[in-house]
């Protein structure tokens, strides 16, 4: 704070400070706003809102493309009843009548039943178009609630099932969105931290909603890609463009939610002594592939300790990782990347990665930061949305540290984070991420069963196919969290696999109830969920699950932890020695 001439305070820095604030709240509604407007209008998912009655509202994009009305023909004249098939409606409501016990009336209260009681539901139902033609689609619906938890309507969202044919059109179309979204960045005011918070829970809940679909998508991409016989060489090459797409939308989605929550105040953090030299061993076996592919030299220093520092180890790896893949991405042709970790004074640590690439001019370094900027990169070919880097300041600030940057044009850049080093005498190892143990192997002429709980016709088929690769291993399935755990106890599979989001009762319910019972309490459980955000997956893991998988689903990761369960299984049946 400044003095004026007679020693009094100067309120002019605390009040640029408030400014900078309120302009910093006020960009981060706008961007929020534009991004939910990019997702409503997206072409290749039908977004149907209604009022409480079922009343459609909006009628976005995707649902006017998918299904051939005009939203002037439906909003405020018909119900999303009115144009689905009639006979799966009443079957549908005689269907729930029978499950909850009920009289459910066919039409739209059939399609909405569960949604009104909180539970979320995935089915399958046929849209019928304009033109008298039938659309097959798998909708979800949400019921949407005011702050104080009153319904005061309800989300359809639909996806058809050609849309994973059309994932390569999507990931260019998604990119013409994001630039447009740009634009309206800087047009787009909102004025309350009510609509930023809503608009934050609504991003979560589409992140959910689009990672079922994803996993269907990567999921059956990459059966195709390491089936046999091998795909054809033009076969490979679309079969590359489409897991290339899907992991790019993946990645967009976690970057988008990632942001939202950090504005929104919602992302929790975990401070604590840790080890940089642990960290940046785990980056360089993450990152080393993508250098391979490059061409890219990556140099790590071999550290003489552990150099602690207090932040959360996953946030940090998080913030390295992005780093050092944009310093490979826009490195030069066999350039290279020196990592180094030095004192900064002050209690301060230092992590700085100096690359080879074509350096920034000043002009271009004051944009750096901002959110979906790519510098003049949008017709490179190098994929990108502006928004890693702007997240990887927000948590580097959020854990009480700073990040920045030297560039010389024509000689490369220099990205530094500096966290608060820690004088802790001494940090019990922390605990790596579980490895994923070689396969058990089976003993000839055994099988082994595997119980699969899955709502999602699209999911459990894709587990299935993967399945039919392993002879030694019977599947069993079940459509709701009940069901599931009557086979479980009928049958005792050696592993269950178990979906979160589940008809009647939940998969953490289903979880407690099988750990209760003598009989199934040593199955090991395995999470596949799309609920992905990190205070799920640490709520699964403390609900007891033996893994928790997010979806989309990595083969190669999905079965190994299948075999690392089944081994753990094998281990819990056999009698301690003495």
């Amino acid at each position: 704070m400044r003095e004026d001439g007679n020693g009094a305070p100067d309120a002019g820095a605390g009040g640029t400070a408030k400014a900078v604030s309120e302009d910093q709240r006020q960009r981060g509604l706008l961007k929020t706003g534009a991004l939910q407007t990019a997702i409503l209008n997206s072409a290749n998912f039908s977004s149907i809102a209604t009022d409480e009655h079922g009343i459609i509202q909006i009628f976005n994009v995707g649902a006017e493309r998918m299904l051939g009305y005009a939203a002037a023909d439906v909003v405020n004249r018909i119900t999303p009843a009115d144009i689905s098939d009639p006979q799966e409606l009443q079957a549908r409501a005689l269907a729930l009548s029978i499950e909850l016990g009920t009289p459910i009336t066919a039409g739209f209260e059939a399609m909405v039943f569960k949604a009104r009681r909180r539970i979320e539901d995935v089915y399958e139902l046929t849209y019928i178009r304009k033109d008298g033609s039938r659309l097959p689609a798998v909708v979800s619906v949400t019921a949407l609630q005011d702050a104080a938890d009153a319904i005061i309507g309800y989300l359809l969202i639909g996806t058809d099932n050609t849309a994973r044919q059309q994932v390569e059109a999507e990931r260019l179309r998604l990119d013409a969105v994001l630039k447009e979204s740009h634009l309206e960045l800087k047009k787009a005011k909102v004025a309350a931290e009510e609509a930023n918070l809503a608009k934050s829970d609504f991003l979560s809940s589409m992140s959910h909603e689009l990672r079922s679909p994803l996993n269907a998508i990567l999921g059956f991409a990459q059966l195709m890609e390491t089936g046999a016989p091998p795909p054809t060489p033009g076969q490979k090459d679309s079969i590359d463009q489409i897991l290339q797409a899907g992991w790019y939308l993946l990645d967009l989605i976690n970057e988008i939610l990632d942001l939202s929550l950090i504005e929104s105040g919602k992302l929790s953090l975990s401070p604590e002594p840790m080890s940089l030299a642990e960290v940046l061993a785990d980056c360089q076996a993450m990152i080393e592939p993508q250098a391979q592919k490059g061409g890219i030299r990556v140099y790590f220093p071999e550290l003489d300790g552990p150099w602690l520092v207090r932040a959360d180890r996953t946030r940090v790896k998080q913030v390295l990782v992005n780093l050092l893949s944009n310093a490979i991405k826009y490195n030069r042709v066999g350039g290279r990347v020196d990592l180094r970790v030095t004192a900064a004074g002050d209690g301060r640590t230092r992590i700085s990665l100096q690359d080879t690439g074509e350096g920034l001019a000043a002009d271009k370094l004051v944009q750096l930061f901002q959110p979906f900027n790519r510098l003049g990169q949008e017709a490179g070919a190098q994929e990108g949305t502006g928004i890693g880097l702007v997240v990887s300041k927000r948590l580097v600030e959020l854990m009480n540290g700073s990040i920045g940057v030297d560039s010389t044009v024509g000689v490369g850049s220099t990205f530094w984070i500096e966290l608060d080093a820690t004088a802790a005498p001494h940090l019990a190892a922390e605990p790596a991420d579980t490895p994923l143990a070689a396969p058990a192997p089976a003993v000839p002429g055994t099988l082994r069963t595997l119980l699969c709980v899955e709502d999602n016709p699209a999911n459990l088929m894709l587990v299935q196919r993967l399945l039919e690769r392993r002879p030694d291993i019977r599947l069993l399935s079940a459509r709701d969290g009940r069901h599931g755990v009557e086979l479980a106890r009928a049958f005792l599979p050696e592993v269950i696999l178990m979906d979160i989001n589940l008809p009647g009762i939940s998969g953490i319910t289903a979880l407690h109830i099988l750990a209760e019972d003598p009989a199934t309490a040593r199955i090991p459980v395995i999470a596949l969920s799309a609920n992905a955000m990190p205070h799920d997956i640490e709520k699964g893991k403390q609900a007891g699950f033996f893994h928790y998988l997010t979806k989309p689903i990595k083969v190669g990761e999905f079965m190994d932890t299948l075999d690392l369960a089944f081994k753990h299984a094998l281990a819990a049946s056999q009698p301690a020695s003495l």
